[in-house]
């Protein structure tokens, strides 16, 4: 049975400190791993963005969407914050969510 979608915004970074992409999504696993098998040709393939270092899950996709503009708006050491507050090791949450740690284009 599939599972029911939750909206989230996510960050996907190249490594610690790295590149950063934020997105939205309603399928969190399954965007993650598109990213990693290099279905969503661009800047994530192109630039090793594939791990999963912060996540927000949301109650609707406009609220999901709305807070991925607000991130995409703010400066980068903003950002590094907000994963650092949660995530200091900068350590791929994906694993959290059965996937494996890394995979890539």
């Amino acid at each position: 049975m599939r599972q029911e979608r939750q909206p989230c915004v996510y960050m996907l970074a190249s490594g610690f400190n790295g590149t950063l992409c934020i997105g939205v999504t309603s399928d969190l696993p399954c965007r993650l791993h598109q990213h990693r098998a290099g279905t969503v040709p661009g800047f994530t393939c192109r630039y090793g963005v594939h791990h999963l270092v912060w996540f927000e899950m949301a109650d609707t996709m406009e609220a999901a969407i709305a807070r991925e503009k607000q991130l995409k708006a703010w400066r980068r050491d903003w950002k590094m914050n907000l994963i650092e507050r949660d995530n200091p090791g900068w350590r791929d949450l994906s694993v959290e969510l059965g996937l494996t740690p890394r995979g890539g284009c």
